[in-house]
């Protein structure tokens, strides 16, 4: 990997990759095209702004004529894509901008991989394609896709897209599935984020249903360096789960969170669940490790710990984000509930 296209790569886990990949290969040059949504931040790039090796393209992936231009301007010869509306509550209220970019745009994308010939298209998705576990049992990579909600139905429909090019076309695709981030430079309309922010503020904290869904937890620098190591060594067509099995009841997170803030759990409020909520997400890394070495380097309670120390150093990132637009969508989403 020489010239890399990194798609969305001013959003949270984007921009967390660029920096990565920037400081462990400085040879390698790095275009990050981002349409800048909401949840897309030129301020998540500033540590990489001023590097000779980065390029900023602001654009939509579903425009095929953009991203030509780019691939054959700036000679690109792999594509990661992190590209995606990404959030299960936004998808309910309106799937039709879920379904064009992850869906539409990915097609692009591989259109793009196909026809300039490049030697690798990386997508980034989720374990949530997968569907929900009971108690018991993790996600493989050979369990079935059961999406249950218009955003993970959009990413599964794009990692079917990614498996059927490299089988009818043979481009050179990887697939990584991935259970839930948290760390630094995450929108504040995601568990951790809302919860500390809402704690400093003594805003009330809104938990869905009992609280007693379960995700399995991953730090976000470990997710990208798990990224890393499958786009430079991953075998080609083969699709890798990545997880730090850390599976913990959003309930006990929102507490720990508030523990930690020394805020009391008076702060905390059972709102309406959302409808089709996926009750348990577990992941089988397994194949990473036995195939790749890699093995997430931070346990949770450190790295709750560094996430919760970023927000408090980072309040004007903050405080920036959640004016405006995004109040119209909490209010609707939680106030309204």
């Amino acid at each position: 990997m020489k010239n890399i296209l990194v798609t969305g790569g001013a959003g949270f886990i984007g921009s967390n990759f660029v920096k990565l990949l920037i400081n462990k290969d400085p040879g390698c040059h790095i275009v990050v095209l981002d349409k800048l949504t909401y949840a897309g931040n030129l301020k998540n790039l500033e540590d990489v702004h001023q590097k000779s090796n980065f390029k900023f393209y602001k654009g939509n992936i579903c425009n095929s004529e953009f991203v030509h231009y780019i691939i054959n301007k700036e000679k690109i010869d792999t594509i990661i894509n992190f590209a995606a509306e990404s959030h299960v509550d936004r998808s309910i209220l309106s799937s039709h901008e879920f379904i064009n970019t992850n869906v539409v745009g990915t097609n692009v994308l591989l259109e793009a991989a196909r026809n300039f010939q490049l030697s690798k298209f990386v997508q980034i998705s989720t374990d949530e394609v997968y569907g929900s576990l009971g108690k018991e049992g993790q996600f493989s990579e050979s369990t079935p896709l059961s999406p249950n909600s218009p955003y993970s139905s959009s990413k599964a429909s794009a990692d079917l897209l990614v498996r059927a090019y490299n089988h009818t076309y043979e481009v050179p695709t990887l697939i990584t599935r991935c259970s839930n981030n948290y760390g630094p430079y995450q929108f504040p309309e995601k568990l951790i984020p809302l919860m500390i922010i809402n704690a400093l503020n003594n805003k009330s904290l809104p938990i869905y249903g009992d609280g007693m869904n379960i995700r399995d937890w991953i730090f976000v620098e470990d997710h990208c360096e798990a990224i890393l190591e499958v786009a430079t060594r991953g075998k080609i067509g083969e699709v890798y789960n990545i997880g730090a099995n850390t599976e913990k009841p959003n309930i006990e997170i929102v507490k720990l969170i508030l523990k930690e803030l020394g805020k009391d759990e008076s702060l905390i409020s059972y709102v309406k669940d959302r409808p089709g909520h996926d009750r348990r997400y577990a992941i089988d890394s397994s194949k990473i490790e036995k195939e790749l070495g890699w093995k997430p380097k931070h346990n949770f309670e450190n790295a709750i710990q560094k996430t919760i120390e970023w927000y408090l150093s980072n309040k004007k990132w903050w405080e920036e984000i959640i004016s405006g637009d995004y109040q119209s969508y909490y209010k609707q989403w939680y106030i309204e509930r």
